[in-house]
């Protein structure tokens, strides 16, 4: 995944590329062609950390009609030379998905360029899905002749084509074109179908991979056989147990767990964890202990726990604790929360995932240990760590009033919407002020569930509060759940 650059959030670009409501205040007050200049970088470089789980194209959509900016620099991007050099999605999926809103606002220029660029595009597949919940029928059937120029006809080429149809996010386009009387059109699109259904079946059918056999020790020895090919069947491994092993293979489990085979025991910990074995605990333990004399600053990242310290130990043994912190995470029982409390002063990932635990599931007690597990987060790992999420969350399932100026800081400091979002959560939750201060500039966040959070809390004394609530509730691409927590706050609170 690409790293984008994150301009310092005090910035009119740090803001929108946050996609925080703030940013949209301050791009509406500021001269309108540095507005659509930061704007426009923002869509022609997407900021987003994991463009799957975090939304800003009617964010930016929103903004280019309050902005009446133009197209110019959006079209630039996606026909420029590179288009055929750098196929990947996230060069020009924003872009594209920005302008799908604003076809669904009546931006016919919005409508043309994706007409276009699925035409002749490399990212042609999410054009023709904008397309095909905004489009009319005449349009969507005047490109069937363009895009399945791009399949040969021979069989390489009408596989991918069979291929492509299988899996259309949207099948509208491709139903049209099978009703079309030429068989250049119809009778091929038609064909494909037919062996995109034939090769979904047959795969259902064929087994994907090798599969251990019916006992302990061959799902042991299949995990492991996955750890040598540097692929971890910890969890599937582990599911497989589930159904094999009974009472009297426990103790092979045990030895297994203490000091059996690396993918062996990644799978016997996941098993004994989701069992809730009493003697799990102590082997996560002793798998966390022979990796952390050598590491005693590593914390967990987004690619799992110790995978930032990879060759400062042995590997087999970092494999081992990967998987023994992941499973821990998972336990619910009091053993594992009790546990938690005595580890949460460790400086590796298992006193990481102690905080996380506790947070998730401790008791009103440990609000000070969640506390400073999540100011520890934030000092050694600053306001986009991994842990922030849970952290975040349990501190406002406790509801730890002292931690308000900690989540304010993250809040204005994070890259991540989804995260600001959970912070907005956990806020309403602990800060008094919430609904006189980051709630009404909730209100135009890019994430749905903050904007639903500030449909529900912003103070309505604030005049911009009551006509943005009108305004959401009255847009037609607004989700349901928003208009839903407006319309809960129009009837009381407003008149309108």
């Amino acid at each position: 995944m690409f790293e984008p650059a994150i301009a310092p959030s005090g910035t009119l670009l740090g803001l929108l590329q946050r996609g925080r409501g703030d940013g949209t205040l301050h791009a509406l007050a500021a001269p309108r062609a540095e507005a659509l200049a930061a704007l426009d970088h923002c869509v022609l470089a997407d900021p987003r950390h994991d463009w799957r789980i975090e939304n800003r194209s009617l964010y930016y959509a929103r903004l280019y009609l309050d902005l009446h900016g133009g197209l110019e620099a959006v079209e630039a991007h996606l026909f420029a030379p590179e288009d055929h050099l750098d196929a990947e999605e996230h060069r020009t999926g924003l872009a594209l998905a920005v302008l799908g809103h604003l076809a669904s606002y009546g931006r016919h220029d919005a409508l043309l360029l994706l007409r276009r660029y699925a035409a002749t595009g490399s990212n042609w597949a999410w054009a023709l899905d904008e397309l095909a919940l905004r489009d009319d029928d005449a349009g969507l059937r005047a490109l069937a002749e363009p895009v399945l120029a791009r399949f040969p006809r021979d069989p390489a080429g009408d596989a991918a084509l069979a291929t492509a149809v299988r899996d259309a996010f949207e099948p509208r386009p491709w139903r049209l074109w099978a009703e079309d009387r030429r068989d250049a059109v119809g009778a091929r699109v038609r064909a494909a179908q037919e062996d995109g259904s034939f090769d979904r079946w047959q795969r259902q059918l064929r087994p994907t991979g090798p599969r251990p056999g019916w006992s302990v020790r061959a799902v042991l020895d299949w995990a492991q056989e996955g750890h040598e090919r540097g692929a971890d069947l910890s969890g599937p491994a582990a599911r497989c147990l589930a159904a094999v092993a009974g009472p009297e293979d426990r103790p092979e489990l045990l030895a297994a767990g203490r000091s059996g085979a690396p993918g062996a025991r990644g799978a016997v910990l996941h098993h004994l964890a989701a069992a809730g074995d009493p003697a799990v605990l102590d082997l996560v333990e002793a798998a966390a202990d022979a990796v952390h004399p050598l590491d005693a600053a590593a914390t967990a990242t987004d690619q799992g726990p110790y995978a930032d310290v990879a060759g400062a130990v042995d590997r087999d043994a970092l494999a081992v604790a990967r998987a023994a912190v992941t499973a821990y995470l998972r336990m619910c029982g009091e053993d594992a929360v009790a546990r938690a409390r005595a580890w949460i002063h460790r400086t590796d990932p298992l006193g990481t995932a102690a905080g996380e635990l506790l947070a998730a599931r401790g008791e009103d007690r440990d609000a000070g240990l969640v506390l400073g597990a999540l100011r520890t987060a934030i000092r050694t790992t600053g306001p986009d760590a991994p842990a922030l999420g849970v952290l975040v969350d349990g501190a406002g399932r406790l509801g730890i009033a002292c931690a308000a100026p900690v989540l304010r800081h993250v809040y204005r400091e994070t890259a991540s919407s989804q995260l600001r979002g959970r912070t907005a959560r956990a806020l309403a939750a602990t800060d008094p002020s919430f609904a006189s201060g980051f709630a009404v500039e909730c209100l135009w966040d890019c994430e749905e569930t903050t904007r639903e959070i500030a449909a529900q809390h912003a103070e309505t004394a604030d005049v911009r509060v009551a006509e943005r609530l009108r305004r959401l509730a009255a847009d037609p691409a607004e989700e349901v759940e928003v208009q839903t927590a407006v319309r809960n706050r129009i009837g009381p609170d407003l008149q309108v």
